[in-house]
């Protein structure tokens, strides 16, 4: 007698990128085109380097990503899920941005306050709220500061708050406005240390490109409106003539070939 035949095993589909760019093109009512065409696809659990001259038009796509701005060609997609009016308090949830000026997402009057503001004011209460907080702040090292007021802090420890307040939300991609600036050498590392330790996918826009080489294996540059480069970063640091093409200079007597990924 034959046996039954066992039912094919059906893999689940791939989980989709964090982040999902096609043909993305946009102009200001003033006529200023700052995006054409642009195609970007970050996967999960990447860490991705935006570079580019002043004006290349990184905040223009960065304010995209959670609808911000709206109303060009082209389509973004988080997680899957289309940058949509319907969709907004979801893809917002999902990408946290933090500022290059944390003063800028720091209002209350203690850090564990601040850190807890989102997810209270999306419903989170007792003692779910209290671990999530506690959490945030444990992966900025910042947990013993949870009852100081955020001015008492210094400017680095004020930036990890910042992060905390993103990464409380659970979110599916973090993206950095200039992480390392205004941050003394200290600072910076312990910073790149947190970076380092997170799960989370990374979109890092900066022009500190030592600090793009040690944390993100992958660079992209936009000139222009325009990617003209996606590569490893250590690849593009090393190629002169792009780098002096598209206005990106390193420090003097910085040789990214001499760092070890």
């Amino acid at each position: 007698m034959n046996e039954p035949a066992t039912p094919a095993v059906v893999p689940p589909p791939p989980a989709p990128p964090s982040l999902h760019v096609r043909g993305l093109a946009y102009a200001y009512p003033d006529g200023h085109q700052a995006l054409y065409g642009v195609d970007l696809t970050v996967a999960r659990g990447e860490r991705v380097a935006l570079l580019g001259p002043n004006g290349a038009g990184k905040t223009t796509l960065v304010l995209h990503l959670n609808g911000i701005l709206g109303g060009g060609v082209g389509t973004v997609a988080v997680a899957g899920l289309p940058v949509e009016r319907r969709h907004l308090a979801e893809v917002r949830r999902r990408v946290g941005i933090v500022f290059q000026d944390p003063d800028d997402q720091l209002f209350m009057p203690t850090v564990r306050a601040d850190v807890a503001f989102g997810p209270a004011a999306a419903g989170v209460r007792g003692p779910e709220l209290e671990a999530r907080v506690t959490a945030a702040l444990r992966q900025v090292g910042m947990a013993e500061y949870a009852e100081r007021p955020p001015h008492h802090l210094s400017f680095g420890q004020r930036r990890r708050v910042a992060l905390a307040t993103v990464l409380v939300m659970e979110p599916e991609i973090l993206v950095l406005d200039e992480p390392s600036s205004n941050l003394d050498p200290a600072s910076r590392r312990e910073l790149a240390d947190v970076l380092r330790s997170l799960s989370v996918t990374v979109l890092m826009v900066t022009h500190d490109l030592p600090y793009a080489l040690e944390l993100c294996p992958r660079s992209v540059i936009l000139h222009d409106g325009v990617i003209v480069a996606d590569a490893p970063t250590g690849a593009l640091l090393c190629d002169r003539e792009l780098m002096r093409t598209h206005r990106l200079e390193l420090p003097f007597g910085f040789d990214p070939s001499s760092v070890t990924p």
